[in-house]
């Protein structure tokens, strides 16, 4: 059986240098919802990597449910970030990595 994550990555806007702790405390309660739910399979912000803030990993049944929570993630719904989101196929050691 084929497993799929959703990748988000969160492309930082033209905005993102006014982004307040009210903001990122917003964007943590909605990361702890997620993985209550058992949406969430990662997160984490990058450092060094310019124009991108982090990355949110989802388990979620469909593209279009992970594209939802991607809109709805706070930092993307009040306009300080955009985003990509990718489908990735899971290699693991139940599907002997795709062989």
């Amino acid at each position: 059986m084929e497993k799929w994550l959703y990748v988000m990555m969160i492309k930082k806007g033209k905005s993102y240098n006014k982004v307040t702790k009210a903001v990122i405390t917003r964007h943590v309660e909605n990361l702890r919802k997620l993985d209550d739910e058992g949406k969430l399979e990662l997160s984490g912000p990058f450092k060094g990597y310019p124009g991108v803030a982090g990355m949110v990993i989802f388990k979620t049944e469909t593209y279009e449910e992970a594209e939802a929570l991607c809109r709805q993630e706070p930092l993307v719904a009040e306009g300080y970030a955009d985003y990509t989101l990718v489908s990735l196929q899971v290699a693991d050691r139940d599907n002997n990595y795709l062989l």
